[in-house]
Protein backbone atom coordinates (compact mmCIF):
# COMPACT_ATOMS: atom_id res chain seq x y z
CA UNK A 1 0.00 0.00 0.00
CA UNK A 2 2.79 2.41 0.94
CA UNK A 3 4.48 1.75 -2.37
CA UNK A 4 1.28 2.57 -4.23
CA UNK A 5 0.88 5.79 -2.27
CA UNK A 6 4.51 6.73 -2.95
CA UNK A 7 4.17 5.95 -6.65
CA UNK A 8 0.96 7.95 -6.80
CA UNK A 9 2.63 10.89 -5.08
CA UNK A 10 5.55 10.84 -7.52
CA UNK A 11 3.17 10.66 -10.47
CA UNK A 12 1.12 13.55 -9.11
CA UNK A 13 4.29 15.62 -8.64
CA UNK A 14 5.36 14.94 -12.22
CA UNK A 15 1.93 15.86 -13.59
CA UNK A 16 1.86 19.03 -11.47
CA UNK A 17 5.32 20.00 -12.73
CA UNK A 18 4.27 19.49 -16.34
CA UNK A 19 1.13 21.55 -15.85
CA UNK A 20 3.01 24.36 -14.15
CA UNK A 21 5.69 24.38 -16.86
CA UNK A 22 3.00 24.45 -19.54
CA UNK A 23 1.16 27.31 -17.84
CA UNK A 24 4.13 29.35 -16.70
CA UNK A 25 6.59 28.34 -19.42
CA UNK A 26 5.54 31.19 -21.67
CA UNK A 27 6.68 33.80 -19.17
CA UNK A 28 9.56 35.77 -20.59
CA UNK A 29 12.67 37.22 -19.09
CA UNK A 30 13.23 40.78 -17.93
CA UNK A 31 12.39 43.58 -20.29
CA UNK A 32 9.45 44.01 -22.62
CA UNK A 33 8.15 40.53 -21.90
CA UNK A 34 8.32 40.75 -18.13
CA UNK A 35 9.36 43.18 -15.44
CA UNK A 36 12.51 45.07 -14.62
CA UNK A 37 13.38 46.38 -18.08
CA UNK A 38 16.80 47.95 -18.22
CA UNK A 39 16.50 51.67 -19.03
CA UNK A 40 19.36 51.55 -21.55
CA UNK A 41 17.99 48.61 -23.48
CA UNK A 42 18.64 44.88 -23.72
CA UNK A 43 20.07 42.35 -26.11
CA UNK A 44 17.77 39.45 -26.85
CA UNK A 45 18.94 35.95 -27.73
CA UNK A 46 16.90 33.60 -29.92
CA UNK A 47 18.09 30.04 -30.55
CA UNK A 48 17.57 28.29 -33.89
CA UNK A 49 18.48 24.66 -33.35
CA UNK A 50 18.10 21.39 -35.20
CA UNK A 51 16.58 20.85 -38.62
CA UNK A 52 14.66 23.90 -39.83
CA UNK A 53 11.06 22.94 -40.51
CA UNK A 54 7.81 24.74 -41.11
CA UNK A 55 4.82 24.98 -38.84
CA UNK A 56 4.48 25.67 -35.14
CA UNK A 57 6.22 23.50 -32.56
CA UNK A 58 6.30 20.36 -34.73
CA UNK A 59 7.62 18.34 -31.77
CA UNK A 60 7.46 18.77 -28.00
CA UNK A 61 11.19 17.95 -28.00
CA UNK A 62 12.16 20.70 -30.46
CA UNK A 63 12.61 24.43 -30.19
CA UNK A 64 9.73 25.16 -32.55
CA UNK A 65 9.02 25.41 -36.23
CA UNK A 66 9.56 28.38 -38.53
CA UNK A 67 6.28 30.06 -37.56
CA UNK A 68 7.18 29.87 -33.89
CA UNK A 69 10.71 31.21 -34.42
CA UNK A 70 9.53 33.96 -36.75
CA UNK A 71 6.92 35.03 -34.20
CA UNK A 72 9.60 35.41 -31.52
CA UNK A 73 11.73 37.50 -33.85
CA UNK A 74 8.81 39.76 -34.72
CA UNK A 75 7.96 40.14 -31.04
CA UNK A 76 11.53 41.28 -30.44
CA UNK A 77 11.16 43.82 -33.26
CA UNK A 78 8.10 45.31 -31.58
CA UNK A 79 9.58 45.26 -28.06
CA UNK A 80 10.78 48.77 -27.10
CA UNK A 81 13.51 47.63 -24.69
CA UNK A 82 15.17 45.15 -27.08
CA UNK A 83 17.86 47.06 -28.97
CA UNK A 84 19.57 44.13 -30.71
CA UNK A 85 19.09 40.40 -31.20
CA UNK A 86 21.65 37.61 -31.35
CA UNK A 87 20.48 34.62 -33.37
CA UNK A 88 22.29 31.60 -31.95
CA UNK A 89 22.43 29.09 -34.80
CA UNK A 90 23.08 25.39 -34.34
CA UNK A 91 21.44 23.88 -37.38
CA UNK A 92 22.39 21.88 -40.50
CA UNK A 93 19.62 23.61 -42.43
CA UNK A 94 16.33 22.19 -43.62
CA UNK A 95 13.31 23.45 -45.52
CA UNK A 96 14.01 26.32 -47.92
CA UNK A 97 10.53 27.76 -47.42
CA UNK A 98 10.88 27.59 -43.63
CA UNK A 99 14.27 29.29 -43.84
CA UNK A 100 12.70 32.00 -45.99
CA UNK A 101 9.94 32.55 -43.45
CA UNK A 102 12.45 33.07 -40.65
CA UNK A 103 14.56 35.29 -42.91
CA UNK A 104 11.58 37.54 -43.62
CA UNK A 105 11.16 38.01 -39.89
CA UNK A 106 14.86 38.90 -39.59
CA UNK A 107 14.41 41.55 -42.27
CA UNK A 108 11.38 42.88 -40.39
CA UNK A 109 13.54 43.07 -37.26
CA UNK A 110 16.23 45.03 -39.07
CA UNK A 111 13.68 47.35 -40.65
CA UNK A 112 12.45 48.16 -37.14
CA UNK A 113 15.84 49.77 -36.54
CA UNK A 114 17.33 46.97 -34.45
CA UNK A 115 20.61 45.25 -35.10
CA UNK A 116 20.91 41.52 -35.72
CA UNK A 117 24.01 39.42 -35.14
CA UNK A 118 24.21 35.77 -36.19
CA UNK A 119 26.26 33.61 -33.82
CA UNK A 120 27.23 30.27 -35.33
CA UNK A 121 27.74 27.31 -33.04
CA UNK A 122 28.77 23.81 -34.08
CA UNK A 123 26.93 23.86 -37.41
CA UNK A 124 25.26 26.66 -39.32
CA UNK A 125 24.87 25.44 -42.85
CA UNK A 126 22.48 25.49 -45.79
CA UNK A 127 19.16 26.98 -44.59
CA UNK A 128 20.83 28.19 -41.40
CA UNK A 129 23.33 30.13 -43.49
CA UNK A 130 20.43 31.47 -45.56
CA UNK A 131 19.09 32.99 -42.33
CA UNK A 132 22.49 34.23 -41.16
CA UNK A 133 23.07 36.03 -44.47
CA UNK A 134 20.29 38.47 -43.52
CA UNK A 135 22.06 39.55 -40.32
CA UNK A 136 24.03 42.76 -39.90
CA UNK A 137 27.03 40.82 -38.64
CA UNK A 138 28.02 37.13 -38.58
CA UNK A 139 30.28 35.61 -35.94
CA UNK A 140 31.52 32.02 -36.33
CA UNK A 141 33.86 29.85 -34.33
CA UNK A 142 36.97 28.89 -36.31
CA UNK A 143 35.80 25.26 -36.26
CA UNK A 144 32.14 25.96 -37.06
CA UNK A 145 30.80 24.00 -40.03
CA UNK A 146 29.01 26.41 -42.35
CA UNK A 147 28.32 27.03 -46.01
CA UNK A 148 26.55 24.26 -47.93
CA UNK A 149 25.04 26.92 -50.17
CA UNK A 150 22.88 24.85 -52.44
CA UNK A 151 19.63 22.96 -52.83
CA UNK A 152 18.82 19.26 -52.93
CA UNK A 153 15.72 17.17 -53.58
CA UNK A 154 15.98 13.42 -53.13
CA UNK A 155 13.57 10.71 -54.17
CA UNK A 156 13.87 6.98 -53.58
CA UNK A 157 13.55 4.36 -56.29
CA UNK A 158 12.66 1.03 -54.68
CA UNK A 159 11.47 -1.08 -57.59
CA UNK A 160 14.26 -3.65 -57.06
CA UNK A 161 13.37 -4.06 -53.39
CA UNK A 162 9.65 -4.26 -54.18
CA UNK A 163 10.36 -6.99 -56.70
CA UNK A 164 12.32 -9.02 -54.12
CA UNK A 165 9.57 -8.59 -51.52
CA UNK A 166 6.80 -9.32 -54.00
CA UNK A 167 5.16 -5.92 -53.53
CA UNK A 168 3.02 -4.57 -56.33
CA UNK A 169 1.29 -1.21 -56.35
CA UNK A 170 -1.63 0.21 -58.29
CA UNK A 171 -1.91 3.98 -58.64
CA UNK A 172 -5.04 5.94 -59.55
CA UNK A 173 -4.21 9.56 -60.33
CA UNK A 174 -5.86 12.63 -61.77
CA UNK A 175 -2.94 13.51 -64.00
CA UNK A 176 0.29 12.01 -65.33
CA UNK A 177 2.49 13.98 -62.90
CA UNK A 178 0.46 13.52 -59.73
CA UNK A 179 2.73 10.73 -58.42
CA UNK A 180 6.05 12.40 -59.21
CA UNK A 181 8.78 10.90 -57.07
CA UNK A 182 6.86 7.67 -56.38
CA UNK A 183 9.27 4.97 -55.18
CA UNK A 184 7.62 2.17 -57.17
CA UNK A 185 8.74 3.36 -60.60
CA UNK A 186 11.53 5.25 -62.30
CA UNK A 187 10.95 8.97 -62.96
CA UNK A 188 10.25 10.01 -66.52
CA UNK A 189 12.49 12.50 -68.35
CA UNK A 190 9.78 15.14 -67.94
CA UNK A 191 9.64 14.54 -64.19
CA UNK A 192 13.42 14.76 -63.88
CA UNK A 193 13.32 18.09 -65.71
CA UNK A 194 10.62 19.41 -63.38
CA UNK A 195 12.53 18.42 -60.24
CA UNK A 196 15.73 19.94 -61.61
CA UNK A 197 13.86 23.12 -62.49
CA UNK A 198 12.61 23.42 -58.92
CA UNK A 199 16.13 22.94 -57.56
CA UNK A 200 17.54 25.52 -59.98
CA UNK A 201 14.89 28.09 -59.08
CA UNK A 202 15.44 27.81 -55.31
CA UNK A 203 19.20 27.81 -55.88
CA UNK A 204 18.96 31.13 -57.73
CA UNK A 205 17.02 32.57 -54.81
CA UNK A 206 19.67 31.30 -52.36
CA UNK A 207 22.53 32.81 -54.37
CA UNK A 208 20.71 36.15 -54.57
CA UNK A 209 20.17 36.18 -50.78
CA UNK A 210 23.86 35.52 -50.06
CA UNK A 211 25.08 38.04 -52.63
CA UNK A 212 22.78 40.76 -51.32
CA UNK A 213 23.32 39.97 -47.65
CA UNK A 214 27.08 39.71 -47.86
CA UNK A 215 27.57 42.46 -50.44
CA UNK A 216 29.32 40.07 -52.82
CA UNK A 217 29.05 39.77 -56.62
CA UNK A 218 26.77 36.90 -57.64
CA UNK A 219 29.55 35.44 -59.77
CA UNK A 220 31.76 35.19 -56.68
CA UNK A 221 28.98 33.58 -54.67
CA UNK A 222 28.36 31.00 -57.40
CA UNK A 223 31.97 29.89 -57.17
CA UNK A 224 31.34 29.03 -53.52
CA UNK A 225 27.77 27.83 -53.91
CA UNK A 226 28.35 24.30 -55.13
CA UNK A 227 27.13 22.70 -51.90
CA UNK A 228 30.54 22.47 -50.25
CA UNK A 229 30.95 23.17 -46.55
CA UNK A 230 33.56 25.39 -44.92
CA UNK A 231 35.08 25.78 -41.51
CA UNK A 232 34.39 29.08 -39.81
CA UNK A 233 37.94 30.20 -40.51
CA UNK A 234 37.65 29.32 -44.20
CA UNK A 235 34.30 31.14 -44.38
CA UNK A 236 35.89 34.21 -42.79
CA UNK A 237 38.69 34.24 -45.35
CA UNK A 238 36.10 33.96 -48.15
CA UNK A 239 33.95 36.80 -46.83
CA UNK A 240 31.02 34.61 -45.79
CA UNK A 241 31.33 35.62 -42.12
CA UNK A 242 32.54 38.86 -40.51
CA UNK A 243 34.32 37.74 -37.38
CA UNK A 244 35.78 34.70 -35.68
CA UNK A 245 34.65 34.14 -32.11
CA UNK A 246 32.08 32.62 -29.81
CA UNK A 247 28.73 33.58 -28.35
CA UNK A 248 30.11 36.29 -26.08
CA UNK A 249 31.86 37.90 -29.04
CA UNK A 250 28.51 37.99 -30.83
CA UNK A 251 26.91 39.65 -27.79
CA UNK A 252 29.70 42.23 -27.71
CA UNK A 253 29.25 42.92 -31.42
CA UNK A 254 25.49 43.34 -30.96
CA UNK A 255 26.06 45.79 -28.10
CA UNK A 256 28.57 47.84 -30.05
CA UNK A 257 26.38 47.95 -33.17
CA UNK A 258 23.41 49.18 -31.13
CA UNK A 259 25.37 51.70 -29.07
CA UNK A 260 25.17 49.80 -25.77
CA UNK A 261 27.89 49.12 -23.22
CA UNK A 262 29.16 45.56 -23.88
CA UNK A 263 30.23 45.22 -20.24
CA UNK A 264 26.89 46.21 -18.72
CA UNK A 265 24.08 45.50 -21.16
CA UNK A 266 21.51 42.93 -19.92
CA UNK A 267 21.21 39.87 -22.14
CA UNK A 268 17.91 37.98 -22.07
CA UNK A 269 16.79 34.80 -23.78
CA UNK A 270 13.60 35.20 -25.75
CA UNK A 271 12.99 31.52 -26.47
CA UNK A 272 9.74 29.93 -25.45
CA UNK A 273 10.03 26.89 -23.26
CA UNK A 274 9.80 23.39 -24.63
CA UNK A 275 7.59 21.38 -22.31
CA UNK A 276 9.61 18.20 -21.73
CA UNK A 277 13.01 19.87 -21.99
CA UNK A 278 12.02 22.41 -19.34
CA UNK A 279 10.52 19.69 -17.12
CA UNK A 280 13.78 17.75 -17.03
CA UNK A 281 15.70 20.97 -16.43
CA UNK A 282 13.49 21.69 -13.42
CA UNK A 283 13.73 18.08 -12.24
CA UNK A 284 17.54 18.28 -12.35
CA UNK A 285 17.35 21.52 -10.38
CA UNK A 286 15.39 19.78 -7.65
CA UNK A 287 17.98 17.00 -7.50
CA UNK A 288 20.70 19.61 -7.08
CA UNK A 289 18.75 21.17 -4.21
CA UNK A 290 17.87 24.35 -6.13
CA UNK A 291 14.27 25.44 -6.73
CA UNK A 292 12.74 24.88 -10.18
CA UNK A 293 12.26 27.93 -12.38
CA UNK A 294 8.53 28.20 -11.74
CA UNK A 295 9.17 28.73 -8.01
CA UNK A 296 11.62 31.56 -8.53
CA UNK A 297 10.57 35.15 -8.08
CA UNK A 298 13.07 36.12 -10.77
CA UNK A 299 11.98 35.96 -14.42
CA UNK A 300 11.47 32.48 -15.78
CA UNK A 301 14.03 32.78 -18.56
CA UNK A 302 17.72 32.30 -18.00
CA UNK A 303 20.03 35.25 -18.38
CA UNK A 304 23.52 35.16 -19.80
Amino acid sequence: MRRKILAGGILAAIVLSLVLVAVLGGRQGPGPYGTGAAPGGQIGVIHIEGVIVGGRNPSVFSGGGAEDIAARIREAADAPHIRAVVLRLNSPGGSAAASQEISEAVLYLRESGKRVVASMGDVSASGAYWIAAHADHIVANPATITGSIGVIIQTYQLTGLYRILGIETETYKSGPLKDMGAPDREPTPEERAIFQGMVDDIYEQFVAVVARGRGLPEAQVRELADGRIFTGRQAYELGLVDELGGFQDAVRAAAELSGLDPEAVPVVELDRRVLFRQFWFDFASLLRGTPPSWLLVAPAFDQR
